[in-house]
């Protein structure tokens, strides 16, 4: 398998123009480590030769051969035969914080936002009365639906031909929540050791599944502002992957859109390296503010796609139901993957969302706007109280994801849980190490909450810059908290 690559052009361009405050050798080198350890180069992709490097940026060969080699010393460049100088991280630098954890024993008080998820809508008890009132027409089954019930697929089917994916309900397999269908995908379509695409930073519930099956991760980077798309065909190209784990509509945890130019080249890259792509549209229907009309799902695109739905996001996460969109012969091996893990969703949750989306297929006009007041709110502290904190005010999903002045962003996370604040650092969303300039904060809690949670946040942030040593990391760990 051959190594993504970085162009000199792309290269020059996440470098930037030399400072005057050290020699430009030094710049180029401090600027190249710290987009690895961010993750915008992952781990593992070819770096431009010195030569071409050396004319992308208009300085000399002495000065990129001497940055090359201050990498290499500090272990953040490798040589591999047949590859030239690759991103690495040094030794004992590794992703912290990745995988599912379960909040346990939070102190009363704490403000907790490692999770990105609404509380019920209104009209909840009334949809879960129409639902019983439903129920007897299945009591004279076995309650096992592996495919989910006809009503709830025909709905589901309805809303990706709304969108511009035509599908039958034929085509749709319901799940119980979106992590167990992206594992139902997972498992269908990769064999252990396997090549994966995917993108850096990334939904982190999918690496207990990628660890199960000893999947090979080849990560390509989301920046702030969206798709680094070169780097991502580059990487599609050299990895051998049977699947790529994409997260195209309002990114989690970035908040971005892939607009549908970016998706065809994305797209015409798969299909040319015959990639699946297994794409999460948790939180497609979470649009807020964006311009103009919402891009095609991404199987429009790319016909070899599983699109992977839930209704946490957009309805409730005590609702755990999911589904998946594929063709009929790939949904079949969906189906025979599934029942190691489950033979089917819980028909009353099911026969609940059935008559949520036939009332809104996404979130209501209401839920929308205090969303939007939500995240106005938080990036609003944010500036006050934290003004050297960078972000991108995102125009959907549920987080924005902040940019620290210093790679400390698992201190300060330690020390905001000192503070009574639960926060996801970077780390956890790095498909191949790095990110720790980054944490995810969701805005899903009431506006006074979150201004708290800043005020919080500031606290943990000056313990950090005075130096000051997390209790946490003082006495020991506990189970950390949910990352969703």
């Amino acid at each position: 398998m051959a190594a993504p690559s970085l162009t000199a052009r792309r290269a020059a361009e996440l470098i930037g123009t030399p400072d005057r405050d050290r020699p430009a050798y030094r710049f180029v080198a401090d600027t190249l480590r710290l987009l690895i350890a961010d993750g915008r180069i992952a781990v593992g992709t070819r770096l431009p030769s010195e030569r071409d490097l050396t004319g992308a940026l208009g300085l000399s060969r002495t000065t990129v051969s001497s940055a090359y080699a201050v990498l290499r010393e500090s272990g953040y460049v490798a040589s591999r035969r047949g590859s030239g100088s690759v991103a690495a991280l040094p030794s004992g630098v590794v992703r912290r914080d990745t995988g599912l954890h379960l909040s346990a024993n939070v102190p009363e008080g704490t403000i907790d936002l490692t999770c990105a998820a609404l509380r019920a809508p209104a009209g909840m008890t009334q949809a879960a009365e129409a639902a019983i009132a439903a129920a007897p027409d299945y009591l004279c089954g076995s309650g096992y639906v592996l495919h989910g019930i006809p009503e709830l697929r025909e709905v589901i089917a309805a809303r990706y031909t709304e969108r511009g994916l035509p599908t039958s309900a034929d085509e749709v397999l319901v799940t119980t929540g979106a992590v167990v269908g992206t594992a139902i995908a997972a498992r269908a379509l990769l064999s252990p050791g396997d090549p994966v695409v995917m993108e850096t930073p990334t939904y982190p519930n999918i690496f207990p599944t990628l660890r199960e099956l000893r999947s090979r991760i080849s990560a390509f980077p989301v920046e702030p502002t969206g798709w680094d798309i070169d780097t991502a065909v580059s990487t599609v190209r050299a990895s051998g992957a049977r699947a790529a784990y994409l997260l195209p509509d309002f990114h989690n945890p970035t908040g971005n859109l892939m607009p549908d130019e970016q998706r065809a080249t994305l797209a015409r890259a798969l299909g040319r390296a015959k990639v699946t792509a297994i794409v999460d549209e948790t939180v497609a229907e979470l649009g807020l503010d964006h311009e103009g009309p919402m891009p095609l799902p991404f199987g429009a695109h790319h016909a070899d796609t599983v699109s992977v739905g839930s209704a946490s996001k957009s309805h409730w996460g005590g609702l755990r139901i999911g589904w998946v969109r594929a063709s009929g012969p790939t949904l079949e091996r969906l189906a025979a993957a599934r029942v190691p893990l489950d033979i089917g969703a819980p028909v009353i949750d099911q026969l609940v969302l059935l008559e949520l989306m036939k009332r809104s297929p996404g979130i209501t006009a209401e839920r929308r706007a205090g969303l939007v007041s939500a995240r106005d709110t938080l990036t609003g502290a944010l500036e006050v109280e934290l003004p050297e904190f960078r972000f991108v005010v995102p125009r959907g999903g549920l987080c924005v994801w902040i940019e620290l002045p210093a790679p400390v962003a698992s201190e300060v996370t330690l020390a905001a849980e000192d503070a009574g604040l639960l926060v996801a650092s970077g780390p956890r969303f790095a498909a191949a190490g790095g990110l720790d300039r980054w944490i995810r904060m969701p805005y899903v809690l009431p506006p006074a909450d979150l201004v708290e949670a800043v005020s919080r946040l500031a606290v943990a942030w000056r313990a950090v810059r005075a130096g000051a040593t997390p209790a946490r990391r003082r006495g020991g760990s506990r189970q950390g908290p949910l990352v969703a």
